[in-house]
């Protein structure tokens, strides 16, 4: 049965010493004269060099050769308030510029897992490319969740480069889900901005 076509971007599952998510994530800041891509829950980000008045770091959107901060798991217009008032069926930060800083909460720990979903361009990856590395994709938002994914064996090529942004650490155990495109992986960022340098290369 082919793996069902649902990209969210990254979600975050659980710890690298096998413990679940527990929730945990930091406020950052979303600059009002930010523009040029909405930011979705799912989508990874980096710091965005400043911070709002009350000193909150500042985040935009990551892209595949950048070091990642995290991952958004909640947006709002105000700090400590994850919605838009304005318009409660809004789940993401519209693309044009704000009239104020927007907010979000970002798992920044460089220890948790997420599952993501692998794009179907070409060869998929394999048994053979687990502990490999890879990079994330940018696909726009379906107007609710992130449309991120990561590349199959014919997008991430150099698939033992260490700096390659994210490493594969095994399939998502889930029902509907296998090797081939749109199959949902275990992955961590092997280069992250609160890591401790590029990860090693994989022994394949």
């Amino acid at each position: 049965m082919a793996n069902p076509d649902r990209a969210s971007g990254f979600t975050p599952v659980s710890y690298l010493n096998g413990a679940p998510w527990n929730g945990q994530a930091r406020m950052y800041s979303i600059a009002a004269a930010y523009s040029g891509a909405a930011l979705y829950i799912g989508d990874p980000v980096i710091t965005g060099g400043s911070a709002d008045v009350n000193g909150v770091p500042t985040i935009a959107l990551a892209a595949a050769t950048d070091a990642v901060r995290g991952v958004i798991v909640g947006l709002g217009t105000k700090e400590g308030l994850m919605a838009n008032p304005k318009n409660l069926d809004i789940t993401y930060r519209p693309a044009a510029a704000q009239a104020t800083d927007w907010y979000a909460m970002v798992v920044d720990d460089p220890n948790v897992v997420f599952e993501v979903q692998e794009n179907s361009n070409g060869t998929a990856l394999a048994a053979a490319q687990i502990g490999l590395n890879t990079i994330s994709i940018l696909n726009a938002g379906n107007g609710y969740v992130s449309g991120w994914e990561i590349a199959s064996q014919t997008d991430a090529t150099a698939a033992v480069t260490a700096t390659l942004q994210i490493k594969l650490l095994g399939l998502a155990r889930k029902p509907n889900n296998a090797f081939g495109a749109f199959a949902k992986h275990l992955i961590q960022f092997n280069v992250h901005e609160l890591g401790h340098g590029t990860g090693s290369l994989a022994v394949s």
